[in-house]
């Protein structure tokens, strides 16, 4: 049997472990049960080891994974101040000896400030480091912080937690198109007319203000996960999915990924919700929401459109989009082919877009892949008719930590985010920030339960 390995959780009482990180790992545990792990949890808060016991196997219910806590070896909780190196190094001098994954799930400014204050003999050898988004404020800070954690450990032991990477269907993706010569040949601006990344949820703020007030859609989805996703859409095939070759694919597609047309006012779009009725819950409007700050002029819903500068893609508009408190939750990678170059004369359109080209959708939840193709027949043999081919893919969301947290566990940073490409996500979108913050770009409203405000196509070809 494996040595255990310790998973210790910075930040251990907060929501992030209870929703997300714990019912994670108790899926894992449930589907290989050959691991051995403690679960260490520290933090201010005082708990004594029964109380954090009590929240793991809470969690492990939750997930319906009982049985999965034979394989947790341990679950001490160390109280101490883990935003200072001694209290830190305190915390980290308590835990079991064996490879370490040191999570930190609190504020990115938190962990940023013990890292600075560590020195790499305060770390066990191989010791992962785990590090939520956003990674930095801007592209300088990103670079700053990338330096001091690379004056800890190198780059493969560190893990820029994007669980967008590990979704089934964004995994999916790679193996749809690697893997089958119907799709390869097409991949590209030849073939594509546009692609749309989007996650609209029906969620509003959800008591996240003290975030989320300060970030906005833009840098809460699009910088920190949209952006991953395009790359993973656009990269040129890796040698292997080992992460130096895929890490090094997607890194070339933010370098030469640009806001379109270098025109940051006509190729992006704000706005923030009102009141209304948004996934069956009664909402206020989000200047009226606990924690919110009106003069920081937040949005909740964002969209860009970008350019992947590169003989494949030139030309081909990647519109990336991301809302709360919206009518529809519609979260999709959408890759549209362009028509025919000739449809024989004769042809008629029973539907509308039966003319159109073929669509490929793949859906984040729930996860399937839907190609719409057009086929003729029926009463009339030669009216085009829009027809859709389906497949379920995944298992969604909760699914995408087990996955992330499974190749961290094991030391695999194909899944991570490396510190080039965090750098790289705050350069696409400055000039966007820019133009927003001299109020080039008004900041419109929709109200929360509608599809967002009206004319918010790709910017004009």
């Amino acid at each position: 049997m494996a040595e255990p390995t310790t998973l210790l959780i910075i930040g251990a009482s907060g929501d992030l472990t209870s929703r997300l990180l714990l019912p994670a790992l108790g899926e894992l545990l449930r589907g290989q049960p050959d691991r051995r792990v403690h679960v260490v949890g520290a933090g201010r808060t005082a708990l004594s080891d029964t109380q954090w016991r009590g929240r793991v196997r809470t969690a492990f219910r939750a997930a319906d994974a009982d049985e999965a806590l034979g394989a947790v070896v341990s679950t001490p909780f160390i109280v101490g101040d883990a935003g200072t190196a001694k209290g830190l190094r305190a915390i980290i001098d308590q835990v079991p000896e064996g490879r370490l994954v040191l999570y930190f799930a609190v504020p990115p400014a938190v962990a940023a400030s013990a890292c600075a204050a560590l020195r790499p003999a305060d770390l066990p050898d191989g010791t992962i480091l785990a590090l939520e988004k956003p990674f930095g404020d801007d592209e300088d800070s990103a670079r700053e912080l990338n330096a001091v954690v690379r004056a800890l450990l190198p780059e493969s032991q560190v893990f820029r937690v994007d669980h967008f990477l590990g979704r089934s269907t964004v995994l999916n993706v790679l193996g749809v198109r690697f893997a089958n010569r119907l799709f390869e040949p097409v991949w590209s601006a030849e073939h594509v007319a546009s692609v749309d990344i989007r996650f609209d949820e029906t969620l509003g703020l959800e008591g996240r203000a003290d975030y989320y007030d300060h970030a906005g859609a833009m840098i809460d989805m699009i910088q920190s996960h949209l952006l991953q996703v395009l790359a993973v859409v656009a990269m040129e095939p890796p040698a292997t999915l080992g992460d130096a070759d895929v890490r090094d694919a997607t890194a070339a597609v933010l370098r030469a990924t640009r806001i379109w047309d270098d025109n940051p006012v006509r190729s992006s779009h704000r706005a923030r919700y009102t009141a209304g009725t948004a996934g069956g819950q009664d909402l206020p409007s989000y200047v009226d929401e606990p924690g919110v700050d009106p003069s920081r002029q937040t949005e909740t819903l964002a969209q860009i459109t970008c350019e992947v500068r590169t003989a494949r893609w030139a030309g081909v508009p990647f519109t990336l989009r991301s809302g709360k408190a919206l009518g529809d939750p519609v979260t999709a990678i959408e890759v549209r082919l362009r028509p025919v170059r000739h449809l024989p004369v004769g042809f008629t359109a029973a539907t509308a877009g039966a003319d159109a080209g073929a669509v490929l959708r793949f859906s984040l939840g729930p996860d399937r892949l839907d190609v719409e193709i057009d086929v003729n027949g029926g009463d009339d043999p030669f009216a085009l008719h829009r027809a859709t081919l389906g497949a379920d893919l995944g298992l969604g969301a909760q699914r995408s930590y087990v996955e992330v947290l499974a190749a961290m566990l094991d030391g695999d940073a194909t899944l991570s985010v490396r510190g080039d490409a965090a750098e790289l996500c705050w350069r696409i979108i400055q000039p966007v920030r820019d133009a927003w913050a001299r109020g080039d770009v008004p900041l419109e409203e929709y109200p929360a339960g509608s599809a967002g405000p009206d004319g918010w196509g790709p910017a004009p070809r």
